[in-house]
């Protein structure tokens, strides 16, 4: 039997230093937002999550939802229909 446990741990630890460096904190709590969460861009060109938007007067520039890492890697099923 093939011991993977110093592979499994490898693994989680580079997906959560990828993780902590990413830019997708918010600027105010400094909360990295979930999946299916939407957070908002403003004209300074911050990002902030949908629990400290009420906090600010100004209204985002951009809002987006966070996607999962296999967003756009998913297979997709494509139907050709002649014309």
């Amino acid at each position: 039997m093939i011991d993977s446990l110093p592979f499994e741990r490898h693994l989680l630890r580079k997906g959560v230093g990828t993780r902590a460096r990413s830019d997708s904190r918010c600027a105010d709590c400094d909360r990295t937002p979930l999946i299916g969460e939407r957070v908002h861009r403003y004209h300074d060109g911050v990002m902030r999550c949908e629990l400290c938007r009420p906090l600010r007067r100004e209204e985002p520039v951009a809002s987006d939802l966070v996607h999962g890492p296999a967003h756009g890697h998913c297979v997709v099923k494509v139907t050709r229909v002649a014309a």
